[in-house]
């Protein structure tokens, strides 16, 4: 049998050198495709590719996306995990995805486990083994109406169950009927993509709902008496006191759901009618997204990278909560992160990690405020500032302070426009020619609901409907637009996934002697269309409309008049 090192010399035309000095950056136990992925030298498949002329196996790039899961009421997903393999069924094909060819003994054992014997192995990578396994046993989960028809009272003990570290709950084999529940809403509310989980107590019933794309949805409504064993199940995770239930408590679990890392915020509420839970869901493994991923037009694009390079001053960006400000800055300090400039962000939470930035999270148990923060950052050295939010005068004084004395800050403001940002810091006591002197630009953005490729639909809008979101309906007239039918892609809502319409209000000279004179926010607005050709909200809004990316409905939800 000729060596791997051979093939892959040939294959990939690699010099002997090459190989050689992966060799010598080895300790000698790892393999030579190893040690050739890891000097970046060729990838994962190249090494597959060559396995499989070694083996004489047939090797696969992808496995399908849907596949029977009838095999996982026989096999224990670790063994799986472990071996790295997974058996795949589909209505034209069965063969076993391996990932190594020199596991023979856990392929032979996985044929006697599912009778198949003489079925093929097919060489795949890793990630599409661990992603097939994941689906598999997320699928053959109970569904929420098979694991409440097993809740009665429950023993308090089986509650305590340890998770592990940061375990997989599609490897979690609880008995508990309250834990499977608690694991059920989690594993489908992150395969679903949702934001949040809502846990609501009513008189009578209790509501779980999640929100997708902005908007909430119904999940299950468990029996009214397991309420209290479910919030304390959720408690327990989130490794909070599970006795008091007459104040507001905070806290947070560590997830692994499948191949996901889920950092997940938990607030408790006391009501009338019991302890009301919102769960904030951040996938940690989700790539941080660019600033060309935003779906900010080219022109703005080009405007706001301008802004954020700047030697000092300060870049807003505004929006209700939930409307993608996080996502926006951090893009913008990831695209200009690089070795020559030091970048240090207040935040709470810190919602991703990014690696060359130090980030600190507010404490206020410990007085850790945004305000106390950056008076402490401004000491070390900083090019670039993020504030999480400028909540209070405080903070907003030692922000411009910070921009006035050199620095590039970056934060985000709880305002309806652009230009009501100038009226929000006049509010807080900031003196005009302060604000005139720092502020660089202002961003206003919101999220609307994009329309589902699979099941949009061409129609012939109303004037009326034009009129909503300022289009002439002379000019527009027997122009075709889009709306969703609504299919099992989208979960029947004629929308799949969001993205950003932006207002850029970039502070001119005009602009800034404008502030010196007024903080009329509709004013301010009036003269930056005029003399700046500001492009609205609402107008960027229509662009996507006539661009046939969403709806007029969804555009006049999210943009003020």
């Amino acid at each position: 049998m000729k060596k791997l090192g051979e093939i892959l010399q040939e294959s990939c035309n690699l010099s002997p050198e090459v190989i050689r000095d992966a060799i010598n950056a080895g300790t000698g136990t790892e393999r030579i495709g190893e040690l050739l992925i890891k000097s970046k030298a060729i990838d994962e498949f190249d090494v597959l590719k060559a396995l499989g002329i070694q083996f004489e196996i047939e090797v696969a790039q992808q496995l399908p996306t849907e596949i029977q899961t009838e095999f996982t009421a026989g096999v224990y997903i670790g063994f799986l995990k472990k071996n790295r393999m997974v058996p795949v069924v589909t209505a034209e094909d069965s063969f076993i995805a391996i990932n190594d060819p020199s596991m023979f003994q856990p392929l032979d054992d996985l044929r006697r486990m599912l009778q198949w014997e003489g079925v093929r192995p097919v060489l795949c990578p890793h990630q599409a083994i661990v992603s097939a396994i994941n689906y598999a046993y997320d699928m053959t989960q109970d569904t929420a109406e098979e694991v409440m028809q097993d809740i009665d009272d429950e023993d308090p003990e089986q509650l305590f169950s340890e998770i592990g570290e940061v375990g997989d709950l599609l490897d979690d084999t609880s008995d508990s009927p309250v834990i499977k529940l608690v694991n059920f809403m989690f594993a489908q509310a992150v395969r679903e993509g949702a934001s949040d989980i809502h846990i609501e107590p009513y008189q009578n019933s209790l509501k779980i709902r999640q929100r997708l794309d902005g908007i909430l949805y119904d999940m299950f409504s468990p029996p009214k008496h397991v309420q209290s064993t479910l919030v304390s199940r959720v408690k327990i995770m989130a490794k909070l006191d599970i006795a008091e239930k007459r104040l507001p408590q905070d806290g947070r679990i560590e997830l692994k759901v499948g191949n996901k890392e889920i950092d997940v915020r938990v607030s408790t509420l006391p009501t009338a009618f019991g302890e009301r839970v919102v769960l904030r869901l951040l996938d940690k493994s989700s790539i941080l997204m660019s600033l060309a991923d935003l779906g900010m037009p080219a022109d703005r694009l080009a405007d706001f990278s301008t802004q954020i390079k700047a030697a000092n001053g300060i870049v807003l960006v505004t929006g209700p909560t939930g409307s993608g400000k996080t996502t926006t800055l951090y893009a913008a300090l990831t695209s200009i992160n690089n070795t020559d400039i030091n970048i240090i962000t207040v935040e709470d939470p810190i919602e991703y990690r990014i690696s060359g930035i130090g980030q600190v999270q507010v404490n206020s148990k410990i007085d850790l405020t945004f305000a106390s923060g950056l008076r402490s950052i401004v000491r070390q050295d900083p090019d670039v500032i993020l504030v999480g939010e400028i909540r209070d005068s405080e903070t907003a004084e030692i922000a411009i302070q910070s921009a006035l004395t050199g620095h590039l800050v970056f934060s985000t403001l709880h305002t309806n426009d652009a230009p009501s940002a100038i009226t929000r810091l006049r509010d807080m006591g900031i003196e005009p020619f302060l604000i005139a002197s720092s502020i660089n630009a202002i961003l206003a953005q919101r999220l609307v609901r994009i329309l589902c490729e699979n099941c949009k639909e061409p129609y012939l809008p109303d004037p009326e409907e034009l009129k909503k979101i300022g289009l002439n309906p002379e000019e527009f007239k027997g122009v075709e637009l889009y709306r969703g039918k609504g299919c099992t892609r989208c979960h029947h809502t004629g929308y799949r996934g969001r993205k950003g319409i932006y207002e850029l209000m970039i502070m001119t000279p005009a602009m800034k002697s404008l502030v010196l004179t007024t903080s009329d926010a509709n004013e301010i607005k009036r003269r930056a269309i005029e003399e700046n050709g500001l492009i609205t909200l609402r107008s960027d809004g229509a662009n996507k409309v006539l661009a046939g990316q969403t709806t007029i409905e969804e555009i006049y939800r999210v943009s003020q008049g």
